[in-house]
């Protein structure tokens, strides 16, 4: 096999790794294109879901809002022992 013909050959194999390469990365757009698209429409599902609870949370009686991390809330059950509260 000449040198020509050895060039020849590499180009081939060249010109058909380059086509591959085209074809993935074709594809691989593709994928990235819906995938950035999935993320955009999760994103907004996500901004509508804090919204729908933010409006909920606003709803709320304003005694509930400020109940204290033990159940009770900040007005009630002043002064009066915890169960197991040893008392």
């Amino acid at each position: 096999m000449s040198d020509i013909d050895r060039l020849v050959e590499r180009v081939e194999r060249l010109l058909l790794r380059y086509e591959e390469l085209q074809r993935t990365n074709e594809l691989l757009e593709q994928q990235l294109a819906s995938v950035t698209a999935e993320r955009d429409s999760l994103r907004s599902r996500l901004s509508a879901a804090r919204a729908r609870i933010d409006a909920l949370i606003d709803r709320l009686p304003e005694t509930l809002t400020l109940a204290a991390p033990g159940g009770e809330t900040a007005d009630s059950s002043a002064g009066t022992p915890r169960e197991g509260g040893g008392a």
